[in-house]
């Protein structure tokens, strides 16, 4: 992947992961244009960053879809990169049936929001000399937590997609490349996970992400060095006891 004089959607671009992902790329040299459900916070993105453009998107919505891709096609021909980042990741308790909605607004959130994305903004990526689309996925795609068993799953299936989308995709010119974050300093499960000293500094992650991209024009996965314990976790073959490492760590309270 080029990582300069593209035209860039990243979807939950008001925050976290995907504002960071935004601003980096806006930096390079790229067009970038955020979107995601609430106006304030993308009004602050571009607000912060003149030239980044926003388009209201939920990805929760098949409709919001369909007429964000229509205004996206319409407005930007030149539109070569999607970066299917929005996601939310909540507790559940499985043993409570009243958790089902919560499960429910997760897979469509976090798996069917990027595959309705993609196969709407298919034909325009196919008509680009060059395209790239990228899934965030999650180290808990790897090694699931407890915590939360629906977000982790819907992340395993998103790299199960990217496989099988990448596959699909390689007689044309879209690349298909997948982003695995560790634990980063996020707003994802709420303020405290922003502070947490277990996870990654945001500006480390988004500095290591871009190095990768910049330097292997050809990678498939962008795995930074403090996710990997988590993505080959079961070709260390200690698969077990990084699991009970895992959930006991992060069951226990924050220092």
């Amino acid at each position: 992947m080029n990582i300069s004089g593209n035209t860039i959607l990243i979807t939950g671009g008001g925050s976290g992961i995907g504002r960071g992902l935004a601003e980096a790329f806006h930096k390079a040299g790229n067009k970038v244009i955020v979107a995601g459900r609430r106006k304030e916070a993308l009004d602050k993105v571009t607000t912060a960053n003149p030239g980044i453009e926003s388009v209201a998107l939920d990805v929760a919505d098949p409709q919001s879809i369909r007429t964000a891709s229509k205004e996206l096609a319409t407005k930007y021909p030149n539109l070569n990169v999607v970066i299917n980042n929005a996601g939310i990741m909540v507790p559940e308790k499985l043993k409570d049936p009243s958790s089902l909605p919560i499960a429910e607004s997760i897979v469509t959130t976090n798996l069917l929001g990027p595959i309705r994305l993609t196969s709407a903004l298919m034909p325009t990526l196919l008509r680009q000399s060059h395209a790239t689309i990228l899934n965030v996925s999650s180290g808990l795609a790897f090694l699931p937590l407890s915590l939360t068993p629906t977000y982790c799953a819907t992340k395993a299936a998103i790299h199960s997609y990217t496989q099988t989308l990448r596959w699909q995709l390689k007689d044309t010119a879209i690349k298909v490349i997948e982003i695995i974050p560790p634990y980063v300093q996020t707003h994802l499960m709420g303020p405290q996970q922003a502070a947490d000293p277990r996870a990654m500094p945001l500006p480390d992650f988004l500095k290591e992400v871009m190095e990768v991209l910049r330097t292997q024009p050809n990678v498939t996965e962008v795995c930074v060095e403090k996710v990997k314990p988590l993505r080959f976790a079961a070709e260390s073959g200690k698969y077990a006891e990084a699991f009970e490492e895992l959930n006991e760590s992060m069951a226990a309270p924050t220092e």
